[in-house]
């Protein structure tokens, strides 16, 4: 293990924005108000920002410090208390059942015995802190709108309950019936479940119209740079646990976010002096029969293929990691999934139900921890190249297990069913109408309050 560094003193990072597209460097915070960049205005095509470090060196502080003890690599205003970061390490008995002399697991969810501490469960929660960190005071202030399949609504809600922040999230209301929040939610938060069969893609939209409204700030996604650099830290774990860089990845995926970020925090590294450095190949999966993202890459197209809202509604309906369902994710822009895939000779899975459980039941059995169904998925990718034989047994490889011990989290913590305070039917999809219930919800709430 390499030694830790230690945080830096000051709250605030040093960093710009790059666009990928065009190099122009943008200031996070030039403009007043509260809306950060997401975008370069004056890009003619659809391109990610990329944050740029006044640090370039590697280096981290203690893991009692939570995600930001990767705080020089984060794009930090300030920073909020109660977050914990990947727990990596190397693993003996999964690996040696696998025939693996190098398999390092950087594991986030509810595990104490090894030091994961993710309350609720996923790595979600480090975009939350990231988020949120990069807000800085606006955090208070602004009303933040999220979009989320279910793992982002739950580490959200968490954190801004915790700290009594304004925040809006919108997610399918099929998936509220396997959805929990960590303690009480706070009359901060607001749940809008998109309603009359909606999926992920559904809440998006909807959730992009309610920021429509100035009172309302969009999160952003995968365009959201804190976003993707709180995610790159289960990367950032391993790096630092093993002083080593993976030459293989495994993760599953829904709109490859976090993908990116492992890519992106891989390019950091290898331009940070680190003396290991190289590029590390990505393996994702998606959970079959809902596949959109493996037919695109498979046929090594930029633009994603043309599916039928009603074909990619019933394929969801088929999965159990409904959290990797999403018809519309950031695959072709500049910066995107495609480049990362095609700078790192990425491959991809499609990973049935049945071999995601029987992966994650391996897993349980010989490492001690129940997994998520969405880091299942990456389990069985695993398996699936093991048996393609397209990574080597004596290769450096990283299973990042993105979620887990959710059993464990409702049963030793003190969890409560999500319920919706809006539900929102097809009356409420247009900008003028969401915007109205939400903001006479709210009213209502902080009139009872007073």
């Amino acid at each position: 293990m390499m030694a830790s560094s230690p945080a830096p003193a000051v709250q605030a990072t040093d960093y710009t924005l790059r666009c990928l597209a065009t190099d122009d460097v943008l200031q996070d915070r030039a403009a007043e108000g509260p809306a950060f960049p997401l975008v370069n205005p004056r890009a003619k095509q659809a391109a990610f920002l990329r944050a740029q470090y006044g640090t370039r060196e590697f280096s981290f502080g203690a893991p009692e410090e939570g995600v930001y003890r990767f705080a020089n690599w984060l794009p930090l205003a300030t920073r909020l208390r109660g977050s914990s970061a990947s727990v990596a390490y190397k693993s003996d008995r999964l690996a040696r059942h696998l025939g693996l002399k190098h398999l390092w697991i950087s594991f986030t969810g509810y595990w104490p015995e090894r030091g994961a501490r993710s309350l609720t469960g996923t790595f979600k929660e480090h975009e939350a802190y990231s988020v949120y960190g990069r807000m800085g005071a606006d955090a208070a202030r602004s009303t933040l709108v999220v979009a989320s399949a279910g793992n982002t609504a739950r580490a959200f809600l968490r954190v801004a309950s915790e700290n009594e922040l304004p925040l809006v999230v919108v997610v399918p209301e099929p998936n509220l019936a396997n959805l929990w929040t960590v303690g009480k939610r706070s009359s901060s938060t607001t749940v809008v479940a998109a309603g009359d069969g909606a999926d992920y893609s559904d809440a998006i939209a909807l959730a992009g119209m309610l920021t429509q409204d100035p009172a309302f700030l969009a999160e952003g996604g995968a365009k959201n740079v804190a976003r993707r650099d709180g995610m790159g830290t289960s990367y950032l774990a391993m790096v630092a646990e093993s002083g080593e860089v993976p030459e293989h990845y495994f993760q599953a995926i829904g709109s490859g976010t976090g993908a990116i970020a492992a890519w992106e925090a891989n390019d950091r590294i290898n331009t940070s002096g680190f003396t290991a450095a190289r590029t590390t190949r990505l393996h994702l999966a998606q959970n079959a029969p809902f596949t959109l993202l493996v037919d695109a890459w498979n046929k090594r197209a930029r633009e994603l293929p043309d599916i039928d809202d009603a074909v990619a509604k019933k394929q969801i309906a088929q999965i159990n990691a409904k959290v990797l369902a999403n018809r519309k994710p950031p695959y072709a822009p500049v910066g995107g999934l495609y480049d990362a895939l095609s700078d790192s000779d990425g491959l991809m899975y499609a990973v049935e139900n049945d071999a995601a459980a029987t992966a994650g039941a391996l897993f349980d059995k010989h490492e001690g921890a129940e997994l998520s169904p969405a880091a299942s998925v990456a389990a069985g990718a695993l398996l699936d190249a093991i048996e393609r034989q397209t990574l080597g047994k004596s290769d450096l490889i990283m299973l990042n297990a993105t979620g887990g011990g959710f059993g464990r989290a409702r049963t030793e913590l003190e969890t409560y069913p999500l319920e919706a305070d809006i539900v929102a039917g097809r009356e409420l999809w247009n900008a003028a109408a969401i915007s109205n219930a939400v903001r006479e919800y709210r009213a209502t709430v902080q009139h009872q309050a007073k």
